[in-house]
């Protein structure tokens, strides 16, 4: 089967990750999601690497064969932390204002947004407990410094700086200035975890 067409190629490297991840989590080899999604194993392959452009009959298939829907395949799961600097923003003028796009994200879940404020006097905890599977935090900071993010990948950021960071392992927020202020969006996929077995192909 042909793997062109219907996915954009910036979702190639998303459906990659996700596909690999849930065959992994399912303990199934690649030959064996071949089998079960009826693509030949070169397809399989090229898809996990990124390389091409599954069509929507293709994420189907898969999506059959991994016991979800399609749709998840397009949805983020735990990416690296992702940092968007004041200095580096990109503004467009589409219309009559101008917007900054700080991230995109793919799929369904519940969607938290919040304003936090942050003291440097307020005891803060060493870190925040890990939230559910595939949770991922977006921060903005409108005003003050802070350092956030997992406890082996905290970053430091100022005003305008943006963020993206898996939410479920530990993590922090500490105050760096007298107060800081920042917008943050949480988003939790809702979808069944497997368990952490994995093999190889």
């Amino acid at each position: 089967m042909d793997i062109k067409s219907d996915t954009p190629p910036r979702e190639n490297d998303l459906v990659a990750r996700n596909v690999r991840r849930y065959r992994q989590e399912r303990a199934m080899s690649l030959g064996e999601l071949a089998r079960r999604s009826g693509l030949s194993k070169q397809t399989v392959s090229k898809i996990e690497q990124g390389s091409g452009n599954p069509t929507v009959e293709t994420l189907s298939l898969l999506g059959t064969a991994l016991d979800i829907p399609a749709r998840r395949l397009l949805t983020e799961w735990g990416t690296p932390v992702y940092v968007q600097r004041h200095a580096d923003a990109k503004w467009q003028a589409p219309g009559a204002w101008s917007e900054r796009i700080l991230d995109e994200t793919y799929g369904s879940g519940n969607v938290r947004t919040l304003i936090l404020r942050l003291e440097r006097d307020r005891a803060q905890p060493d870190s925040v407990a890990p939230h559910a599977a595939g949770t991922l935090h977006h921060i903005y900071v409108i005003t003050g410094k802070l350092r956030t993010g997992p406890l082996t990948e905290a970053v430091d950021l100022a005003a305008g700086d943006f963020a993206r960071f898996p939410g479920d392992v530990p993590h922090r927020h500490m105050c760096l200035s007298e107060r800081a202020v920042a917008h943050m969006v949480t988003t939790v996929p809702q979808l069944r975890q497997f368990g952490p077995t994995v093999v190889e192909s």
